[in-house]
């Protein structure tokens, strides 16, 4: 995404980014020809998709996966790689009905879903997402509306 000054026809800048720590963020661009600036504010639930994707407004924070290109465009995504990927850190794993209620989740989130159900049950030392598993961490993210 980029930012277009009107009167200038410029690029604008990356500027500044600011979590004030009531959950979202804002990100400051600034055009580099008449110096006009602007803010964009994330709400809380962008700012956590902004994370978990692990993005920072500004500039790349990840060094590139292997295959990230192919990862992003395989017809059913990154479960299509799913027999030739190495098992995930500390060993976790997925019940057959924690996998079913993710496959219910549509396909183009689906790996976002995936990616913050297993850093919430690796940060508490959790070594299988069932679906009860799943509920706990919807609780506590506050994702139950979702």
């Amino acid at each position: 995404m980029k930012f277009l000054c009107i009167d200038c026809d410029r690029r604008m800048d990356y500027f500044d980014r600011r979590q004030p720590g009531d959950g979202t963020f804002a990100a400051a661009f600034e055009c580099p020809g008449c110096g006009h600036r602007v803010a964009m504010l994330a709400n809380p639930m962008e700012t956590q998709l902004v994370d978990a994707l692990g993005v920072q407004v500004g500039g790349r924070t990840l060094d590139p996966e292997p295959f990230e290109l192919v990862r992003g465009r395989l017809v059913g995504g990154e479960e299509a790689l799913a027999s030739v990927a190495p098992p995930g850190p500390q060993g976790l794993r997925w019940s057959p009905e924690g996998v079913a209620r993710l496959e219910r989740v549509p396909g183009f989130v689906r790996a976002m879903v995936k990616k913050i159900y297993s850093d919430w049950a690796r940060e508490r030392g959790i070594d299988e997402i069932t679906p009860a598993v799943m509920d706990e961490a919807r609780a506590d993210l506050g994702l139950e509306g979702m």
